[in-house]
């Protein structure tokens, strides 16, 4: 029997708007509040559930900006919260939001909480290609609270150097991985579109899936016209894909509030297990590794240690999957098979599924929620990723109540530090590649490479390769880690040249 003040998850909601021209299409408020009716529905209770709640949490929306769009969503749903809250950005976001309130419900602060978030992405580009201007709401009265890590995901010096965006920064960590373990380019590419596959195969089960289709390994690896080379290794089906109008909701509460508003058991998910970590050093051009990260082993390793339970034991997994080296750092951080062996995802996945912003793991747990009652007493682990492998939550759920007695409540300790690997701003001489990436236009083209490599004296640097597309093709033919160079300061930039 669990105690009185255990947090349970009781309602999920879920949707994907298709097909609908910018003028007519749900705006972010109102794709939350649809959200949040069906997970008041899903819970048993009815709409009328959502005038109860006093806790409500909006993950931060990209593409939209209101001074508080908690109210808002709150205004949506005839809701009266005492605390609005609004996440700072990270895709760790949802699973940290559920690690807080679960302890905030468990000690008494917080009644009946409604976790939201979405993405209408897709619908803010339709209308700007259209131009048509959307007259979606951006006030929202009072100032909410902010919830999360509001540091940004990269430096001026990444910055300057093209390391701005997910999608060059997450081939550093692939083709280091590549290295490590010791595979060709021919070999990497093949497990690349295996493991995608898989994923894709998911997706296409999922009624929520952006895009429900299964495709093979050939067709994830092969650059077309469809799939474009995005940065090497990934082509395009191997990113997270933005451009979608996708919600998920929330709704959590105590075992003893639940039995209040007759809902009924069979709904109820626990959690049985947190975690939270951010990585340290923080900055990604000063981290030892690019083939490991304690902190999301940390993370894993508290949330498994909280269930009491190893990963052998767990039936579901949803891995945080915006780019297969997210994955693959997941599998070595937390032993997890990565041969097929067993599904990774319960969505299919951002690059399939979707990547609704900041809020894709709200629709993982949604997910997740909806495979454990289909089986009672089954275990699901979600795992959670912000920036750049940066910040980390981790949750182990259950529709079996955790064991009786004081549980670890562990909520993002920072880890200790590693220790910085020392940088040379301005770079020159003899130097060699560390790991690596080449960048590509829209045309298909490669347009330059960025290099993370090293000094004769190990001084770490960041640089770009020469303006010239033969080198940037060259680095994406062959195994340049390794590859000797020589490394000159000009403009502000670092350039590496092999020849």
């Amino acid at each position: 029997m669990e105690a009185e003040q255990t947090a349970v998850l009781v309602g999920a909601g879920q949707l994907t708007q298709r097909d609908k021209e910018p003028k007519q299409a749900m705006s972010p408020p109102e794709l939350m509040a649809e959200a949040a009716r069906r997970a008041a529905l899903d819970a048993g209770a009815g709409p009328a559930l959502l005038e109860k709640v006093d806790y409500l949490g909006v993950v931060g929306t990209l593409g939209w900006r209101a001074s508080n769009p908690a109210r808002l969503v709150a205004e949506a749903v005839a809701a009266a919260p005492t605390q609005e809250v609004v996440s700072t950005v990270g895709g760790d976001t949802p699973q940290a939001f559920v690690n807080y309130i679960a302890r905030e419900i468990e000690e008494d602060r917080v009644r009946l909480a409604l976790l939201t978030g979405c993405n209408a992405m897709y619908t803010a580009q339709r209308a700007s290609e259209q131009g048509l201007p959307l007259d979606w709401p951006v006030g929202g009265e009072g100032m909410p609270v902010f919830f999360g890590d509001s540091r940004p995901g990269s430096n001026d010096y990444e910055n300057r150097h093209g390391l701005m965006l997910p999608s060059t920064i997450y081939p550093l960590f692939e083709n280091a991985f590549r290295a490590h373990r010791g595979w060709d380019l021919e070999t990497h590419r093949r497990k690349l579109g295996e493991l995608f596959s898989d994923f894709s195969s998911v997706a296409a089960r999922n009624e929520y899936s952006w895009f429900p289709v299964a495709r093979t390994p050939e067709e994830i690896y092969t650059p077309s016209p469809d799939n474009r080379m995005v940065a090497f290794p990934y082509t395009k089906y191997m990113n997270a894909v933005m451009n979608v109008d996708q919600s998920a909701a929330i709704v959590m509460t105590s075992a003893a509030t639940a039995r209040r508003l007759e809902i009924p058991q069979d709904r109820w998910v626990y959690l049985l297990g947190t975690g939270g970590a951010y990585e340290d050093p923080w900055w990604m051009s000063e981290r030892p590794s690019f083939t490991r990260c304690p902190a999301l082993r940390d993370a894993g390793e508290q949330a498994l240690s909280g269930a009491g339970v190893r990963i052998e034991e767990i039936d579901y997994i949803d891995l945080y999957s915006c780019f297969p080296s997210a994955v693959e750092m997941a599998c070595e951080m937390l032993d997890i098979p990565s041969d097929g062996s067993r599904p990774l995802t319960v969505t299919g996945g951002l690059p399939f599924f979707g990547g609704p912003g900041n809020n894709y793991s709200m629709h993982a747990i949604a997910s997740m929620m909806e495979l454990l009652r289909a089986r009672p007493g089954a275990k699901g682990l979600v795992t959670a990723n912000g920036w750049y492998l940066s910040k980390h939550a981790t949750g182990v759920y259950s529709t079996q109540p955790p064991d009786p007695g004081p549980r670890a409540k562990v909520v993002r300790p920072t880890q200790p530090s590693a220790g910085s690997v020392p940088l040379a701003l301005e770079a020159e001489g003899p130097a060699a590649i560390e790991t690596y990436t080449v960048v590509f236009g829209r045309d298909g083209g490669p347009s330059r490479g960025i290099v993370v490599g090293r000094l004769e004296d190990g001084r770490r640097f960041l640089a770009n390769t020469p303006e010239a597309p033969a080198v940037a093709e060259a680095l994406a033919a062959t195994e340049a880690i390794g590859l000797e160079g020589v490394v000159s300061h000009s403009g502000g930039i670092n350039i590496f040249d092999p020849s």
